[in-house]
């Protein structure tokens, strides 16, 4: 692995401004990059970063990455997937630089589902519940454990929802890639599918409804179905937790009645195609994407690597290019590889398939290169942890 400006891992990145609690050491953030061949991590503190020397999970796909901030003590997850040995879920108790396998699969499928696990999509977690990990797999399934991600069971009613028959895999497979609880209610789950769409819960998963009344599905013989949707990803604003963003298989949408009607905000964008998107951890009605050309042309929207904010929950947009390449890109941000910390100014932070990392420490004004060369990036996640 290589770090922006050719110095190897392990060294110290430049310096940018710091804060005061930067100065005298108070913080610390973690970078935790999933890529085709394993986990990188970064570390920062006093405005400096620096990546571990070696990928854990060496030549393992990292395609779910967690850091879980709740209890006294962080603890990271990863959903490694070894074409030997098959998916699995380790745990971390010291910031990433041991890792601990349960004795038997922390996910497995019931044997009567008749299906096998292809790899987990998701660890996500709750946001009311101390001890509660939920994860999303491929097939497209909900799991939930209670004792922070160690082991999980089955949540069948999603698994048996009379929709399910009629789910096709997308063009990445069949997986369920995004988990959202609510502070407010831990009965209240939303996950999204694709290409199934958004299904809410508020009964704690004993039943299960489609959500995606508004949202396009542009390949269908009828455009706008109950289900079936290729949503891309959802996220949550930070002050109205009624209020959802969603980038979809062409089309930008919001909700502000948490998913049960969704409006089009993709105008002033270059394309409503893409795979990300993240909201900011504080300010109300500011989100990020990362546009891409088309379904059929999966490169950065004109070839030109730019984040796009919106402060006004979607009326306007803004690209956020400050630091990043102005040449001529192709590097492809994927659904998770875009996310934000819970630093305040936030860092905003994304990968993509070229293997180039980039952060910005100021809600997404500047940015620099943290890292290039990487493996394709999967999933990126980022939390200060001291």
């Amino acid at each position: 692995m290589t770090v922006s400006g050719g110095v190897q891992t392990g060294r110290w990145l430049g310096q940018r401004r710091q804060s005061t609690a930067e100065a005298i050491g108070m913080t610390e953030k973690l970078l935790a990059v999933g890529t085709r061949k394993g986990l990188f991590i970064g570390r920062e503190r006093g405005g400096t970063w620096a990546f571990d020397e070696s990928p854990y999970f060496n030549a393992q796909a990292v395609y779910s990455v967690a850091i879980d901030t709740r209890g006294a003590r962080p603890r990271l997850l990863a959903g490694g997937d070894s074409a030997h040995w098959g998916p699995s879920v380790f745990h971390s108790d010291d910031l990433g630089r041991t890792w601990t396998e349960p004795a038997q699969p922390a996910v497995k499928f019931p044997k009567d589902t008749g299906a096998s696990l292809e790899r987990v999509w998701q660890l996500h977690p709750a946001a009311a519940e101390p001890d509660v990990v939920y994860a999303g797999t491929e097939p497209a399934a909900l799991y939930r454990s209670e004792d922070r991600g160690e082991s999980f069971e089955l949540v069948r009613p999603l698994w048996e929802h009379p929709t399910r028959s009629k789910w096709v895999p997308g063009g990445g497979g069949e997986g369920l890639h995004t988990v959202l609880t609510d502070k407010r209610d831990p009965r209240a789950v939303t996950v999204a599918v694709s290409t199934a769409g958004v299904f809410r819960t508020a009964d704690g998963g004993a039943s299960w409804e489609p959500s995606n009344s508004g949202v396009s599905a542009v390949f269908l013989p009828d455009p706008n179905p109950e289900f079936g949707q290729c949503v891309h990803k959802v996220a949550r604003d930070a002050a109205d937790p009624d209020r959802l963003y969603l980038q979809n298989h062409w089309g930008v949408y919001t909700s502000d009645d948490a998913g049960t009607h969704w409006t089009d905000i993709g105008e002033g964008l270059p394309s409503t195609f893409g795979f990300a998107t993240a909201a900011h951890p504080h300010r109300g009605g500011t989100a990020y994407v990362f546009p891409i050309n088309a379904d059929a042309d999966r490169v950065p929207a004109g070839h030109r690597c730019r984040v796009f904010r919106t402060a006004d929950a979607g009326k306007s947009w803004e690209p956020l290019t400050a630091g990043l390449p102005q040449e001529d890109h192709y590097g492809t941000v994927l659904r998770d590889a875009m996310c934000t910390d819970d630093a305040d100014p936030a860092g905003v932070y994304f990968g993509n398939r070229n293997g180039e990392v980039y952060a910005s420490a100021d809600d997404g004004d500047s940015w620099r290169q943290l890292a290039s060369h990487l493996p394709d990036v999967l999933c990126v996640r980022a939390a200060v942890v001291a």
